[in-house]
């Protein structure tokens, strides 16, 4: 049985072939293949795969160029693989969406745990994403309820407790956030000004 999906990009179909053996010996699945930018986001997309392992020069682009675009669309995480060590790709790929870097010839003592650590680095950045937007979102709705409570205050001369209390009635009495309660009256108390 096999566990995470690989899309394998080189333009070595010869690099590809070994990498595919030692990826299928240590239960990881290669979804696809591919040797260029084009392919190789078309694959990412269709094939949703765990992990993308990609040469750091592809004929079409530069490899930070697509991790860059896969980063953007959250598809999955991307290690970085060159035929030598080309320091000015090293400090590219610092700055950038790859979240490991492998030096060819590549061997499973370093091929495992690199992959395991950027595809758990991944799901970090991805969680706290999730829990920044939440807040984002939370915050917001906290200013909406806010801005709506000095309203009923100003307009309907009511304590903020008063407005408060009448902003959950509202809620209960319509199944509704309080973010929304608080949107309509925004809207309705701005336009009797």
């Amino acid at each position: 049985m096999f566990g995470r999906r690989v899309l394998l990009v080189d333009p070595d179909p010869e690099f590809r072939k070994k990498l595919k053996d030692l990826l299928q010996q240590h239960g990881y699945l290669v979804v696809a293949e591919t040797e260029d930018g084009r392919s190789t986001l078309q694959a990412a997309f269709q094939s949703q795969p765990d992990i993308i392992i990609m040469e750091g020069k592809i004929p079409g682009c530069k490899g930070l160029e697509v991790a860059r675009v896969i980063e953007e669309h959250h598809l999955a995480p991307v290690v970085l693989v060159t035929s030598h060590c080309h320091r000015e790709l090293i400090e590219e790929a610092k700055f950038s969406s790859v979240l490991g870097y492998l030096t060819k010839p590549i061997d499973d003592v370093n091929l495992i745990p690199t992959l395991e650590m950027a595809q758990a680095t991944f799901k970090r950045l991805v969680r706290m994403e999730q829990e920044n937007r939440k807040l984002k979102k939370m915050l917001e709705e906290r200013k909406l309820i806010d801005q709506a409570k000095r309203l009923l205050m100003e307009k309907k001369g009511l304590s903020e407790q008063a407005a408060h209390r009448h902003m959950q009635k509202l809620s209960m009495d319509h199944s509704s956030s309080l973010a929304k309660v608080a949107h309509r009256i925004i809207i309705s108390l701005s336009r009797d000004q």
